[in-house]
């Protein structure tokens, strides 16, 4: 075969590969600005959850998110056009967060009260330890805007079902009512976590110990009082 037409050939099978290799890089890139888009997103997320948790919703500025978050200002109202719209983003991320903690299954050989309580010590710890749901919590009670979520009534409605169905299940006693213990419950865990903005010990485990030592004996009956863990099954 002539030289041309090896050159030809080889000319030819060169050119076939380089369009395969186009797509794959674009991809590839694609692929690297989503993720880095998405980090963004986070740190923006969790920048604004820490001064939302430090200043409050009112006083905090979108340049001081940013310049936590190690962006420019022009690359967070990229992802949020307003300081609402990423107070919207923290409290739905504080909602998520919640939803984890809530959605759990009972302990095995375990009843709603026992849920109940495990439940409460591992909120009051991730209040502690995660800011982003600290954040998500204190927005809710923000007079200065209109929460799309409201982590507060969340947890409200989630104490009062798991109350009914202990009720349902006869671990309350008979004069016992749901709905008032639920609002006990909901006062007491929402109170800790509001004076936990001044002092961190009204979250912790032995705290929340000492609330259920008190509330056990007056909620369930004697024969299931032996049963029950005021410290958490599972937050041992």
């Amino acid at each position: 075969m002539a030289t041309g037409s090896l050159a030809a050939l080889r000319g030819t099978h060169t050119g076939s590969l380089a369009p395969e290799a186009g797509p794959t890089s674009q991809t590839e890139q694609s692929m690297v600005k989503q993720e880095r888009a998405a980090r963004t997103r986070e740190a923006l997320i969790r920048s604004a959850a820490e001064t939302f948790d430090r200043e409050g919703f009112t006083v905090a500025s979108l340049t001081t998110i940013s310049s936590l978050a190690g962006v420019s200002n022009g690359a967070l109202h990229f992802h949020f056009a307003s300081k609402v719209a990423l107070a919207d983003a923290v409290q739905e991320a504080a909602l998520a967060r919640l939803l984890d903690i809530v959605h759990v299954e009972r302990p095995a050989g375990g009843g709603r009260v026992q849920l109940l309580v495990d439940v409460t010590h591992a909120l009051a710890a991730a209040l502690r330890r995660d800011v982003v749901l600290r954040a998500g919590f204190r927005l809710s009670d923000e007079a200065s805007r209109q929460s799309r979520v409201d982590l507060r009534e969340r947890w409200r409605l989630w104490v009062y079902g798991v109350l009914e169905q202990a009720g349902a299940e006869g671990e309350l006693r008979p004069e016992v009512a749901a709905q008032g213990v639920g609002s006990t419950v909901v006062a007491a865990t929402v109170g800790f976590e509001v004076l936990a903005v001044r002092d961190d010990e009204w979250l912790s485990a032995s705290n929340v110990t000492r609330f259920w030592h008190l509330l056990l004996p007056t909620l369930v009956p004697v024969a299931l009082l032996a049963d029950l863990e005021a410290d958490g099954i599972r937050s041992r």
